[in-house]
């Protein structure tokens, strides 16, 4: 038995189908595949632009492959160069210079930028990016906000900070126009929580945050006009040129080219000047001890208070509130050294730990990184 299934329009459904067919391909939008280029076309296309924004997913390596290659095809094309950097706080633009320099090395910068305690992304994915500015000295531009007053907005919006906080505040900042409010509120409504200050104190820190690196990147351009500056930042700060091109683009009248990554996005003129498709990359897997920290708390070393759920320091015999004094041959005072110890250690590897089990037993260990 074949079952038939009959369907009744409703009243006027036959015009609606009409007026669909008569605009049939209106919306479409076709991609003319024999256009595709490269990035050595890109480059050709951007080069005379006094800024380039290249977005990125913080924790996605193909992003940062990119950016690096937009950095080097620069560079090879003769073009002083800057780079801005969303990952680092203003507060610390001496230590990108003295890296930049060679006054301190690798280690010392992260530490002094309180990098792994304010950014906290695989340092890796932009270690090759750090490393190319140093060897060809091309100056590092700290472009966040010092996060204690994004937070303190976070808390009390704009007005309710007191007068030594204010005068941290960009210059000539602006209020969010009905396009950045509607963005940012289709952003918050994705979160099932807040009501409608939470929503506005939201908005007001992400115009901080965006409005903040504006004012960084304008000033260094202002400053340094013979040098074209690559803005490495969140595509979240970058798309639609709402965020920090339309703020620079404000302050100097100097438009920029942004480039996004093109995957799994429409294909949407007004998001970005360039889409990239880069090949598929992962960065390898770093090694892990496995354990949670206590974090601000006194004592020598640093505590346990937990475990990932496949931890090797647990197998290996470390137990809630042992505190790391040594790992790897390195001592350990905080989070930080945690993290440059296992910086170039891959799941696998054996490293020594030493511990302070209560108030005087010591341990040393063998700990197979997961």
């Amino acid at each position: 038995m074949i079952a038939v299934a009959v369907v009744l329009a409703a009243p006027g459904a036959g015009v609606l189908a009409r007026d669909a067919e008569s605009a049939a391909g209106a919306a479409t939008r076709v991609l003319e595949l024999d256009a595709l280029t490269g990035v050595e076309a890109l480059l050709g296309r951007i080069a005379e632009r006094r800024v380039v924004y290249v977005g990125e997913h913080h924790d996605r390596y193909a992003d940062h492959l990119d950016q690096l290659a937009v950095i080097r095809g620069l560079h090879a094309r003769g073009k002083p160069l800057a780079i801005g950097l969303e990952c680092f706080q203003q507060p610390f633009q001496i230590h990108l210079d003295a890296y930049v320099a060679g006054a301190i090395d690798e280690a010392q910068m992260l530490r002094r930028t309180e990098y792994f305690e304010r950014w906290r992304f695989d340092y890796r994915l932009y270690r090759p990016i750090l490393r190319f500015a140093r060897e060809h000295e091309i100056p590092l531009i700290a472009l966040n906000l010092d996060q204690a007053l994004t937070r303190r907005v976070g808390e009390v919006g704009i007005d309710g900070l007191d007068p030594h906080q204010r005068a941290a505040l960009p210059a000539a900042l602006a209020r969010p126009d009905a396009a950045y409010r509607e963005r940012l509120r289709e952003i918050f409504a994705q979160h099932p929580f807040g009501d409608e200050r939470d929503l506005d104190h939201f908005i007001e820190v992400q115009l901080l945050w965006d409005e903040g690196m504006a004012a960084r990147a304008a000033d260094y351009l202002a400053a340094n006009p013979e040098r074209t500056l690559v803005v490495l930042a969140g595509a979240g700060h970058l798309e639609y040129g709402i965020g920090i091109p339309d703020q620079v683009e404000r302050r100097l009248g100097l438009p920029g080219a942004v480039l996004l990554n093109g995957e799994g996005r429409p294909v949407e003129p007004p998001a970005a000047d360039f889409y990239l498709y880069p090949a598929p990359a992962e960065l390898p897997p770093a090694g892990l001890l496995g354990v949670q920290l206590g974090e601000g708390e006194e004592g020598a070393g640093t505590r346990v208070v937990g475990f990932a759920a496949d931890s090797g320091a647990q197998a290996a015999g470390v137990a809630v509130g042992d505190r790391i004094l040594a790992l790897a041959g390195r001592p350990i005072a905080d989070y930080a050294d945690i993290r440059l110890a296992l910086l170039d250690r891959a799941p696998g590897e054996r490293v020594a730990v030493t511990i302070l089990r209560g108030a005087e037993e010591r341990l040393d260990l063998e700990v197979e990184l997961r």
